[in-house]
């Protein structure tokens, strides 16, 4: 039980910048057990930026509380996700050989490629919150906010997946090596968190007129295809995956998802 807990910790650490004031050895095997939590995570994640979101939209006009909204995001993980996506940019928009492309993304500075994509990519996700926040003030319903916490629950599930499914393009180096003992039982488990944690948020809550089983299996659906292709393109590029584009791969899907709450709350 202890090193569950551990384990759970460690994924907070890892993934976010909220303060866990325990200091955990972080070991191969602390990393695989932490991977059943990342939906958890998310959940967590998705909670704060719900409320913050309510909050920001009771006392600002849209626009400056979808600013600060996306600005609270980005310091609730640290940015760990984004400077995946701008390596991940680096590399396979250098159009190179696989080899360069992995050592291009090993490379601390950051080219003009991923500031490209890091600043279209906030755009968007700025874009999508704004509407989201919009349409929750127009309408008077702030539980459509709901959707905003379930929308980092499935960008960080598919995380693990990708993990599983894919091969790591650098077998004996970098941290996402410390992942490659991630099993079928670590993706079920963290599966099964992902479903329980977006069935506690759409049941209690339900601000659409769909079944709210059909709200959850769009979640699941859209992530799994969505991910899906852009995990097998990314792998056929670098012969795998690193742990940068495992956060390229979570950015992404946040952004995609935030666009499926948007045709859900129109339905």
């Amino acid at each position: 039980m202890v090193d569950w807990l551990r384990a759970c910790l460690a994924a907070f650490q890892f993934l976010t910048r909220l303060p866990i004031p325990v200091q955990i050895d972080y070991t191969e095997r602390v990393f695989q057990r932490s991977s059943i939590y990342y939906p958890l995570v998310g959940f967590v994640i998705g909670l704060l930026l719900m409320l913050a979101g309510a909050e920001l939209s009771y006392v600002l006009p849209t626009m400056p509380a979808a600013v600060l909204l996306l600005t609270i995001w980005v310091i609730l993980t640290g940015g760990l996700h984004l400077d995946g996506l701008m390596d991940t940019a680096d590399g396979i928009l250098s159009h190179r050989p696989r080899e360069q492309m992995l050592e291009i993304m090993k490379d601390s500075r950051v080219g003009a490629m991923g500031v490209i994509v890091c600043v279209l990519h906030l755009l968007l996700k700025f874009s999508l919150l704004y509407t989201l926040l919009d349409a929750s003030q127009a309408e008077g319903q702030g539980s459509l906010l709901v959707l905003l916490a379930i929308v980092p629950i499935w960008s960080r599930w598919f995380m693990v997946a990708a993990i599983r499914m894919w091969p790591y393009a650098r077998p004996n180096s970098g941290l996402g090596s410390l992942f490659r003992g991630v099993n079928s039982t670590h993706v079920t488990v963290s599966l099964i968190v992902a479903l329980l944690t977006t069935t506690l948020c759409i049941c209690t809550t339900n601000p659409t007129s769909l079944p709210s089983w059909s709200i959850v299996l769009s979640f699941m659906t859209i992530t799994r295809l969505v991910g899906g292709g852009i995990a097998a393109y990314i792998s056929s590029k670098l012969g795998g995956l690193t742990g940068d584009t495992y956060g390229a791969l979570n950015e992404l899907l946040e952004s995609v998802l935030l666009l499926a709450v948007i045709v859900i709350i129109g339905l």
